[in-house]
């Protein structure tokens, strides 16, 4: 097992924690695909969507710009996963800091359009279904962030290094999914 001072990643090492990850990320689809037929099945009974005629969807362009700054906190934090499998630490920061950044804007967005929507969790069907998994979403965001700072606190102690970044590795495939899993939820509830 991997301790504090081991400074290389062994082969089986890296492959269980990968594996854990991986199999996290399929319960984590699991329970998103649950909320998800849960939306679809809802809102198939539904005469018209959303149901209550003074309920308005949330404006696209705002949400459209805070799907823009996710899926390019995606590429930021595969950006910062090459660097550090080069070796180059520097890059790594530089990436995983503006990653944090883009992370930490797109839950600010989010946090001002539940601030201004015209409707609340109470407001039916459409407004806790959307509360539900935007929330949701929201908080797999919050914990990833929360992944990425104790990857830039090990970074900082000099943990993280090209023979030994698998946990770096795992965050970035957290991240891939919480973003993915946005472009399904940006479809779904506000474009379709």
């Amino acid at each position: 097992m991997a301790t504090l001072g081991h400074a290389v990643d062994t082969a089986a090492e890296r492959r269980m924690l990968l594996l854990g990850v991986r199999l996290f990320i399929l319960s984590e689809v699991m329970l998103f695909g649950a909320f998800f037929t849960a939306y679809f099945v809802l809102r198939a009974q539904a005469p018209a969507w959303p149901p209550l005629p003074d309920l308005e969807r949330p404006e696209l362009p705002l949400v459209g710009f805070n799907t823009l700054l996710l899926l390019s906190s995606s590429v930021t934090m595969q950006w910062a996963v090459t660097r550090i499998g080069r070796g180059d630490a520097a890059g790594f920061k530089r990436g995983l800091l503006a990653t944090l950044m883009l992370g930490t804007v797109f839950l600010a967005i989010q946090g001002y359009e539940f601030a201004s929507n015209g409707f609340g969790i109470s407001d039916g069907v459409f407004g806790s279904t959307f509360y539900t998994l935007t929330s949701f979403h929201g908080a797999h965001v919050l914990g990833g962030l929360l992944l990425m700072g104790v990857l830039a606190n090990r970074a900082r102690l000099g943990l993280v290094t090209r023979e030994h970044h698998t946990a770096v590795e795992g965050v970035s495939y957290y991240w891939h999914f919480v973003d993915v899993v946005w472009v399904v939820l940006f479809l779904t509830v506000y474009v379709l």
